[in-house]
């Protein structure tokens, strides 16, 4: 069969590539039915084309810290695809970043890009560079010298990079003012800009509203919602905290928050306040929360069960990961819907394994795969591209609603697919085919 040849490929081509064998795997099981009905994708070698990328730029970053030592760190940007516009997808400083994450993220973003109806292509990049216990200096100078490799290959039309885990808005402020000296213009070759010099309103709060709009699409379509339910949210940057900011102005209640160190548990539900000052402001680490409200309970990671995370342990609806990849287990899985789970939006990029995968589509939840449900980020980095293209500047209310709408018909075309193919309750069926279509088809109308 097609779909297995060219996963033989990759595993032989790739084997130690294992986030980008997983996402390639699901894509192409996904895909099974599409391929089995329609032959013109094996004629045309779409599956051959999609799965090695169409640029991969691997460069060294050196920078001097406030000691004047020189230090040396890894830069990767993967371009995958463009057949539907630039290419476009976050940075991710990390200390965990390599070839495999960059990408496997790579990789996901053509087909979450096409379900946006947006037109960018799909792309990823980063570096094992930490920001975290770096001064401002340090960060600025990595920055610089980072993007003194990068700008060859990107720009307004070419290749729009983003934020994404360790880039935040200031790290998008050093990158695009080198970026702006080299090229000698300002252009919108960027996004997650500052709001005064081309940045979008809803930008930062974007991939969290989405997964909870993402959300109550699934469960309206169920005659179910939010209001007054319990939710589990991993994580605590942007994408959890602005999650837990959307559920309780939708009437949730989320009562879980973490970090790479430990989980909290509140049962009167999380402080948005505090949340956000120890993690916003302060910089700090989420154990800070239980010494500030009485409520809480700080579990640390040490003190996890073998193969899972604790965040998964405390009976909820609706559980919303949102920090990292393969961050929830198979145990993990059949943990929540022992205790009553009903729904899973992944906030995060692939943060199930293919195994807690398979427990949420055999069970029938409401599953929403990261491929769907969070695209609102890299949506609203859409938008700001238009924005920057027209010189305009659109209001908060004007932004979330179109958001709100991508969402929306991002869950229309997933779950109409999903139908299609006889398998209504199966997203990752949906979502997959139904990206994967468009970008295919514009691959054939454009040639080889």
């Amino acid at each position: 069969m097609y779909a297995d040849r060219i996963l033989k490929h990759v595993e032989s081509a790739y084997p130690q590539q294992v986030e980008f064998r997983q996402a390639v795997a699901e894509m192409l099981h996904a895909l099974s039915p599409l391929l089995r009905k329609e032959p013109k994708y094996e004629k045309y070698a779409i599956l051959e084309r999609l799965v090695e990328p169409d640029r991969q730029v691997f460069f060294k970053v050196v920078w001097a810290d406030d000691k004047g030592k020189v230090q040396v760190n890894r830069g990767w940007r993967v371009q995958f695809n463009n057949a539907l516009g630039p290419y476009k997808g976050g940075l991710r400083f990390h200390p965990s970043a390599n070839a495999s994450i960059i990408k496997f993220l790579g990789f996901e973003q053509i087909f979450k890009n096409a379900l946006t109806t947006l037109n960018i292509g799909g792309a990823k990049g980063g570096s094992d560079f930490d920001p975290k216990g770096k001064s401002e200096a340090e960060i600025m100078r990595f920055c610089q010298a980072y993007m003194d490799e990068l700008h060859r290959y990107i720009g307004a039309l070419k290749d729009v990079p983003a934020g994404d885990i360790g880039v935040g808005a200031r790290e998008i402020g050093y990158l695009f003012g080198r970026y702006k000296k080299l090229v000698d213009g300002f252009e919108g070759a960027l996004t997650g800009k500052n709001l005064d010099w081309g940045g979008s309103l809803v930008r930062k709060e974007a991939t969290g509203y989405g997964a909870v709009y993402f959300a109550q699409e699934m469960l309206g379509a169920r005659k179910e919602g939010l209001e007054g339910k319990v939710c589990s949210v991993s994580g605590s940057g942007n994408v959890a905290i602005y999650t837990i900011e959307k559920l309780w102005q939708v009437g949730a209640i989320p009562v879980t928050v973490s970090d790479s160190k430990g989980m909290i548990y509140d049962k009167e539900g999380i402080n948005l306040d505090l949340l956000k000052e120890i993690k916003e402001v302060r910089k700090g680490r989420i154990e800070d929360y239980a010494k500030n409200k009485k409520s809480a309970i700080y579990t640390p990671t040490k003190d996890y069960k073998a193969g899972t995370n604790g965040v998964w342990g405390v009976p909820c609806f609706a559980a919303f990961p949102s920090a990292t990849q393969n961050e929830l287990s198979e145990l993990d899985a059949k943990t929540l819907l022992q205790n009553g789970c009903k729904c899973v939006v992944e906030g995060a990029n692939m943060p199930s394994t293919a195994e807690a995968v398979q427990a949420f589509l055999k069970a029938k939840i409401c599953y929403g795969p990261s491929k769907a449900a969070n695209a609102g980020g890299v949506a609203v980095s859409g938008l700001e591209m238009a924005q920057n293209a027209s010189l305009h500047t659109w209001s908060f209310e004007v932004v979330d609603q179109k958001l709100h709408t991508i969402m929306q018909d991002i869950f229309t075309n997933s779950s109409q697919t999903a139908a299609e193919f006889k398998d209504p309750t199966n997203l990752v069926l949906g979502a997959n085919i139904a990206g994967f279509r468009k970008v295919a088809q514009a691959m054939i109308d454009q040639g080889y």
